[in-house]
């Protein structure tokens, strides 16, 4: 029998291929610091963002797979650069003149323009980290702000200032000619506006420890590189906190991807060792756009919680990472039924197949039983039939279905009712197109209508052993005996007819569901045209 740590020796999962990659670094001889650091980082210059918890679902996932094919500890930091100056005023946040007034100064120097918390860059911390801490991540915080005021970085900053050369011969090779004529990187902290600085440096004397430049009111002024007086810019900052914590392992968006000679580079010549590295495809919004925290596009984190338990998200960041995705509301049904169709899968595979499974790194080896007997789709066109106005207004149809289940024994599937009641209401509802059927598809529905009223009036299961693959079967057979020559046409006529939508659930599980003269009656209505006037 396969061990677990061999499976995962061999396991084609992205997580298990970039943990081997990792264990690697190590097999000489285990890190001097004692443990693998795993580091993800954040920029707070807007509220966090789904692609920010994807960094820290994603890294985790590989953190869990190191842990299974070496004994060696392991940490998670996850390190916020707050000490950045504000480029730009979010527009998805209030106070917007207030903010404007603030521009360029630290992060952890600008004011909350939510009154919550004493910087704008701690109110954002926070807000990533009750996210993270909802999820149960087990990792540490580390703020920019605090590294380099508490003198945590004041090591790395003094060989950054020995190094000042060889850091600007890198950096000048991928700047334009223009730019190059004013670049430090060094950004001193002005203690008269308390602005970061982007202006050249008159001298950086490594003895002394000191930059020397003109403030924004002209005035020479020299400042200790330590203590946060100055910061790095952000490419200099990558390598210099590689080498200053000796991370193992970092990934990061595509649009990073050309920079990573940069930030290995300036992390060789600090000393240190580059992390393994994993850049992953950006996230799109509905119109193709990357998402962006400033612009506040795409889903944000809470919005995908209003309609799916946590478990869908984490799937979602599992699948494809190197694939680019669209990220908007139309994602969350599908992840969420195919998570549990993995789920239902998982207790009868081989450990070979468990370590391949999405849910064995979404629940870190121990994924929980499925208790969703009915999909999340079917859920959505029941809510839509039977005009629910809250899970409540479900159950009756599921407990006829499964008479097993109830709120306290299937919890998911009752957290997932009240979802897509939810999920309905906002999105299905205000889109749904109810049509006529042409001449074809009104024979064919008719003929389904009196083949149900046919079925004994009496338990389903009497007639059939499973009644949702025998519906479906009685279904597909009108489909073949009116000459639809692609069944497909006939579900999408039965989908726009009955339930104003082009894509459905597999209609026989519907029919088992909603229930057979539930069916019938429906059928009537739409035949005659009330759908189509009410729309």
């Amino acid at each position: 029998m396969t061990s677990l740590r061999d499976a995962a020796m061999n396991s084609k999962a992205w997580p298990f291929e970039e943990a081997r990659r990792v264990l690697k670094r190590y097999e000489k001889k285990d890190p001097e610091k004692g443990y693998v650091l795993f580091e993800t980082g954040y920029g707070p210059s807007g509220l966090p963002h789904i692609g920010t918890f994807g960094e820290v679902a994603r890294t985790t996932m590989i953190r869990r797979a190191f842990e299974v094919i070496s004994d060696i500890p392991t940490k998670l930091l996850c390190f916020s650069d707050d000490m950045d100056g504000m480029r730009k005023v979010p527009e998805n946040v209030p106070q917007q003149e207030m903010l404007r007034e603030h521009m360029q100064k630290p992060l952890t120097a600008v004011p909350d323009p939510f009154g919550e918390f004493d910087s704008f860059g701690n109110h954002n911390n926070a807000m990533l980290r009750r996210f993270l801490d909802t999820f149960g991540f087990d990792y540490e915080f580390a703020s920019a702000t605090d590294y380099y005021k508490s003198g945590k970085f004041d090591a790395i900053l003094l060989r950054a200032a020995e190094k000042y050369d060889d850091i600007m011969a890198i950096m000048l090779k991928s700047l334009r000619e223009e730019r190059q004529q004013t670049y430090s990187c060094f950004l001193p902290i002005s203690p008269k506006t308390g602005r970061v600085l982007y202006v050249p440096m008159k001298n950086v004397d490594p003895k002394a420890g000191t930059v020397t430049f003109d403030d924004e009111d002209g005035q020479e002024l020299t400042l200790p590189v330590t203590g946060g007086n100055v910061k790095l810019q952000w490419k200099p900052d990558f390598g210099a906190r590689w080498a200053a914590l000796d991370v193992d392992f970092e990934m990061y968006g595509k649009d990073h991807a050309a920079n990573t000679p940069i930030y290995d580079g300036i992390c060789r010549v600090l000393g240190g060792r580059p992390p393994e590295h994993f850049t992953y495809e950006l996230f799109l919004d509905q119109n193709g756009e990357k998402i962006s925290k400033s612009k506040g596009n795409g889903l944000s984190i809470d919005e995908w919680l209003t309609y799916a338990a946590t478990e869908s998200l984490s799937y979602f960041m599992y699948l494809k990472p190197k694939t680019a995705k669209r990220m908007h509301f139309d994602v969350i049904p599908k992840a969420v039924d195919e998570y549990h169709q993995q789920l239902r899968a998982y207790p009868d595979q081989p450990v070979e197949k468990q370590v391949d499974n999405p849910v064995w790194h979404i629940h870190g080896g121990n994924p929980p039983e499925s208790k969703m007997v009915v999909p999340f789709a079917m859920l959505l066109n029941l809510a839509s039939v039977a005009g629910a106005k809250d899970k409540d207004g479900l159950w009756g149809f599921i407990k006829r279905y499964a008479p097993e289940a109830s709120p306290e024994t299937h919890p998911d599937l009752d957290q997932a009712a009240g979802f897509a009641v939810r999920y309905f209401h906002d999105f299905v509802a205000p889109k749904r197109a109810f049509r006529l059927p042409n001449d074809q598809e009104r024979a064919a529905i008719e003929d389904l209508a009196a083949r149900l009223r046919a079925l004994p009036d009496q338990d389903l299961h009497l007639t059939f052993e499973d009644p949702s693959e025998g519906l479906q079967t009685l279904v597909f057979a009108v489909g073949k005996d009116h000459g639809f020559e692609n069944l497909r046409d006939w579900f999408t006529a039965l989908y726009e007819v009955l339930l104003g939508a082009s894509q459905g659930p597999r209609f026989g599980g519907f029919i088992a569901l909603y229930g057979v003269q539930e069916t019938v009656a429906l059928i009537g209505h739409a035949l005659a045209g009330e759908f189509v006037s009410q729309g």
